[in-house]
């Protein structure tokens, strides 16, 4: 005899909790995911090439380029938050150091601004390996954050 118990799989979290709290990476398709690390697989040869052609302060710009982002993770670290949320303190800078069109402008002002293309090598690779970072990031399903710290 077949059962017609059917389970329900809504939660009863306690009002004002977050829908997603314990979830730690975004809600990006497989698809999209994929097209982020085609995007970084492009941007790390391509930044490892403009760090090794220009050398001198293009690599330790490419390097702070690619760890920038995550330094959001020191301010308003001590805010309270739980595991897989970010405090809103380093939300608030978190989000615009890991949105692309800020580098991508870092890189375009210094290229408008430049007599030539040896004038601009070191902002443009920082901005690219900028880019990277973030690129990677979204391919391994880490992107924003909600004003509350969680994963969008």
């Amino acid at each position: 005899m077949a059962s017609t118990h059917r389970t329900h799989s809504h939660s009863h979290a306690p009002s004002g909790a977050h829908r997603s709290a314990g979830r730690t990476r975004s809600s990006a398709s497989r698809l999209v995911r994929l097209a982020w690390g085609l995007l970084a697989a492009f941007l790390l040869v391509w930044t490892v090439f403009e760090a090794v052609k220009h050398a001198g302060w293009v690599i330790p710009l490419a390097l702070l380029g690619f760890v920038l982002p995550d330094l959001s993770f020191f301010v308003g670290a001590s805010g309270p938050h739980q595991h897989g949320q970010l405090p809103a303190g380093t939300v608030r800078v978190y989000n615009p150091l890991h949105r692309p069109i800020v580098p991508i402008v870092a890189m375009a002002i210094p290229v408008a601004l430049a007599d030539g293309p040896g004038d601009n090598a070191a902002p443009f690779t920082f901005g690219l390996a900028w880019l990277l970072h973030i690129a990677l990031d979204r391919s391994f399903g880490y992107g924003l954050r909600t004003a509350d710290g969680w994963q969008r």
